[in-house]
């Protein structure tokens, strides 16, 4: 690999989002705030389906994994950006940069299909309700979730293994608050553009393929419910996909506009802003959005503080 030695026995340096004025005190206790949300609520998520036997199908498991992902994911930048923000220190080893590459790519790659399988499951329950527990079967739906895990790791290690691959021979000071792959582009001496040809090339393939699954899933779904005779049928479907949608919107709509622009278009603090909302707002609004909207998991929830057993 094309690494300088300063890169060897150098750390890098993450410059982060906040300084220690009034305003950005007041920004960061925010953002701590956000990720304790996210951090209790998605864990709530994850034993709550976990210990409800009657939240034990493909839906609620699929909800599981998204929670899952998004605990993980914003368990991979924020602690390392409060860590240097209370020490005083921005400084990030090549082992941490290159862990937060991998372990940000991959859980956004796979949480991208895992949104897809989603929808392909609300729309076989929307659309075939009868067959449910032969289409989307137990061992089915537990394929599709390992396929997403597999599908974004390999995503995570190609893009690793390119970021790598970069000579690194101006400054080491990464204008973000974590180690994310279009910061890099700027601290290389080297032609990045086979790079955004491959980033740009993974990008279709997690996003705009599950965005295709997505709306082809959602327009079936769209016409069985409009055909529905029954007004509580049509309430309850349109309530649990308009969930899922929500949540789409939200992720999709980030993902996209931070890794389908071309490079130049991109300035540190807007990708600094668009960042915080997909890794440390969204994964707190998605147990939000489920769990408010979701009389089933409010249900749960209710009976198993109840019992004390998420106390």
């Amino acid at each position: 690999m094309m690494w300088r030695n300063q890169t060897f026995s150098s750390d890098f340096i993450l410059l982060g989002i906040f300084n220690y004025s009034p305003t950005h005190i007041f920004l960061f206790s925010l953002v701590m705030g956000i990720f304790s949300v996210a951090f209790l609520g998605n864990t709530a998520m994850v034993l709550l389906i976990y210990l409800d036997t009657h939240l034990h199908i493909s839906m609620y498991f699929l909800l599981s994994q998204l929670s899952l992902m998004d605990l993980m994911l914003i368990c991979t930048t924020v602690p390392k950006m409060a860590f240097n923000y209370f020490s005083g220190s921005k400084s990030i080893s090549l082992a941490g940069c290159g862990a937060q590459i991998f372990f940000c790519v991959s859980l956004l790659g796979a949480e991208c299909f895992l949104l897809a399988v989603m929808a392909y499951d609300r729309y076989v329950a929307i659309c075939h309700p009868l067959r449910y527990t032969i289409l989307m079967n137990q061992k089915l739906c537990a394929l599709m979730t390992v396929a997403s895990w597999i599908l974004g790791f390999l995503d995570g290690i190609i893009v690793l293994v390119a970021a790598l691959s970069l000579s690194y021979c101006s400054s080491l000071e990464i204008h973000h608050f974590f180690c994310d792959v279009a910061a890099l582009f700027p601290l290389s001496c080297t032609d990045t553009s086979a790079f955004e040809r491959l980033l740009f090339i993974c990008c279709v393939v997690m996003l705009i393929l599950p965005v295709s699954v997505i709306i082809i899933s959602y327009s079936y779904v769209l016409q069985a419910v409009i055909c529905m005779s029954s007004t509580e049928s049509r309430r309850k479907a349109f309530t649990t996909c308009s969930s899922h949608l929500s949540v789409v919107r939200l992720y999709y709509g980030a993902a996209m506009f931070m890794y389908m622009r071309p490079a130049s278009n991109h300035t540190p603090d807007q990708d600094k802003i668009v960042s915080v909302f997909y890794t440390v707002l969204t994964p707190m609004l998605n147990p939000l959005i489920y769990s408010l909207r979701n009389k089933e998991v409010s249900r749960g929830l209710r009976k198993l503080l109840r019992k004390g057993k998420l106390v």
